[in-house]
C-alpha cells in the first residue's frame, strides 16, 4: 500500500495520466484517483459524533465498519446543502497518520470515470483562490472547465483548524 499511498501524494509521479472518479459539490468539479476509491454508496443513515470536528460530524455503517463520514464542502468553507436524489457517498481508503483509513465522503453527484493529463494540470493559483490552497493538488483543465484534485492528506491532517477558508 506503500507505492498507493506515494501515488496519493505526488498525483503524477508515476505516470503522465491518471484515472479518477469525478464528482460535484455545489457547482464544483472535484476528482480523486480512482485506485483510492473503494465503493460509491448511496446515502446511509448516519450517526452524529458530539464534539466531532464539523466536516467530519458523523459516521456511517460501511459493510459492519464504523467509518467517518466527511463532507468535504464544510472543509472548503463551501455552505452544507440538503441531499438530492442524486446524492451519493464515496468511500475511499487513505493514509492518515501512516494508517489506511476508510473515509466516506458526502457528494452532490457522482459523475464518471476518466483520465485526466499531466500536460492540463497546474497548480492552484496563489492570487484570488477562495480556498486554502494547501487543499488543493492541482487544477486540471478539461474542457472549459477546471476540476479540483484535493489534497486529502493536507485536509485531514490540518481537521483541527476547522476555518475552512483562506484568509
Amino acid at each position: 500500500m506503500s507505492a498507493v499511498a506515494e501515488m496519493i501524494d505526488h498525483h503524477w509521479a508515476y505516470a503522465d495520466e491518471v484515472e479518477v472518479l469525478t464528482f460535484d459539490m455545489n457547482g464544483e468539479t472535484f476528482a480523486l484517483e480512482a485506485v483510492i476509491v473503494q465503493e460509491i454508496l448511496d446515502l446511509l443513515p448516519e450517526t452524529a459524533v458530539p464534539g466531532a470536528q464539523p466536516f467530519v460530524a458523523s459516521v456511517i455503517n460501511f459493510r459492519g465498519k464504523v467509518i467517518p463520514l466527511a463532507d468535504l464542502r464544510l472543509a472548503f468553507g463551501m455552505e452544507g446543502t440538503e441531499a438530492t436524489i442524486d446524492s451519493r457517498i464515496i468511500v475511499i481508503e487513505i493514509h492518515i497518520e501512516n494508517e489506511a483509513t476508510l473515509v466516506g465522503l458526502r457528494t452532490d453527484k457522482v459523475n464518471e470515470v476518466t483520465t485526466l493529463a499531466r500536460a492540463a494540470s497546474e497548480p492552484p493559483p496563489s492570487v484570488g483562490m477562495r480556498w486554502r490552497p494547501d487543499y488543493i493538488n492541482c487544477l486540471v483543465k478539461r474542457g472549459g472547465e477546471f476540476i479540483i484534485l484535493p489534497n486529502l492528506q493536507a485536509i485531514f491532517s490540518s481537521r483541527h483548524d476547522t476555518s475552512g477558508a483562506a484568509s
